[in-house]
């Protein structure tokens, strides 16, 4: 099983080497190009497309070295994560209307549900159903709004992605392991050009397609000798930065009187981050930081009795408050922008 993972992501890390700058080129030929301006902070016209090519890696390494999943499952997150890439590519290349975008997610989100990836941990199937609906939606647009800096959302992907692999393999689940190796090699494959200074960017077609990814692979993580109670936590740990990231744009928008919803801008904590003093490849390594201390928490958790696994998540929750509270604090470049309902504000 090992080396099957092994050959997975080293596959999807090569093939993404080599689709990123095919993706570049395509990208400058129909003009589908990230334009600066006020409410971004790079300076030059970069080519998106990027998620293509994640994309594209993803699958095809899956195809190749893959073949022990249960078809319906892998069938259900393939059919929804490629209606959520080329919901992506749209919206990059012509502009999508939000609702669509979110009825897209749901759909998506529903296929998962049909095919029996589902949460289900409560007593009532509805709340199971709709609990993963609401996970997929809010995964999906956390790792969509994430994507503000180089190598920011690629990086967090292929860390929580990398997680993922350990889990599954410590507990034996082929399928979970599979997605989340063909995801880390090709977010990998893909930061060598994203990587500030980024060559190009992976756009809405591969942000959102890493959120819903991430989001089924976590539904479908399951801990055998694990109390249930209490592992619940594991997911939301490993994607914890993404989602303290949308809480703290929540948050910070509300209480300047915006609607968290429709209006993007540089209040992230990468650029929050950046106003504190920080490079901005610092502040994204120092999100992979958080990001993976967060995942050894989760590793921890694993293994936790309830008490242990309640005192350690009551903690970080506790530091979580403290630094949104700091953060919220922190002055930020920029003025509003009105966009779209959960629009990516692509603050590169």
């Amino acid at each position: 099983m090992t080396t099957t993972f092994l050959l997975i992501l080293a596959s999807a890390l090569v093939l993404a080497i080599g689709a990123t700058p095919v993706a570049r080129r395509v990208a400058l030929r129909l003009g589908i190009i990230d334009q600066p301006n006020a409410r971004k902070i790079h300076v030059n016209p970069i080519p998106l497309l990027g998620g293509v090519a994640i994309y594209g890696a993803f699958i095809a390494a899956l195809l190749i070295f893959g073949g022990r999943y249960r078809l319906d499952e892998l069938i259900s997150i393939l059919v929804g994560a490629s209606l959520v890439s080329f919901l992506g590519v749209w919206d990059d290349r012509r502009g999508l209307s939000p609702l669509l975008k979110l009825i897209g997610q749901i759909l998506a989100a529903s296929l998962l549900v049909v095919t029996g990836v589902r949460i289900g941990t409560f007593r009532w199937e509805i709340v199971n159903i709709v609990v993963t609906l609401g996970w997929v939606v809010v995964i999906t647009n956390a790792m969509n709004l994430l994507d503000n800096m180089d190598g920011l959302s690629g990086g967090v992907g292929a860390i929580a992605a990398v997680f993922f692999l350990l889990l599954a393999a410590m507990n034996g689940q082929y399928l979970v392991g599979a997605l989340s190796a063909a995801l880390v090699g090709a977010c990998v494959g893909f930061l060598v050009y994203n990587f500030n200074p980024a060559s190009i960017f992976m756009g809405d077609a591969g942000s959102l397609f890493l959120g819903y990814v991430l989001a089924a692979t976590a539904i479908k993580l399951r801990f055998p000798e694990g109390v249930e109670i209490v592992t619940w936590m594991v997911p939301v740990l490993i994607l914890g930065l993404p989602l303290f990231d949308t809480a703290l744009v929540i948050v910070s928008r509300l209480r300047r009187g915006l609607n968290p919803l429709t209006t993007p801008g540089k209040d992230h904590v990468s650029h929050r981050l950046v106003a504190m003093g920080y490079t901005r490849r610092e502040a994204v390594l120092l999100c992979y930081l958080v990001c993976s201390g967060l995942g050894v928490v989760a590793l921890f958790i694993t293994q936790a009795s309830i008490i242990e696994g309640y005192v350690v998540g009551a903690v970080v929750a506790l530091a979580a408050l403290v630094a949104l509270w700091r953060l919220e604090q922190v002055g930020f470049p920029g003025k509003e922008a009105r966009g779209g309902f959960f629009r990516k504000n692509q603050a590169h």
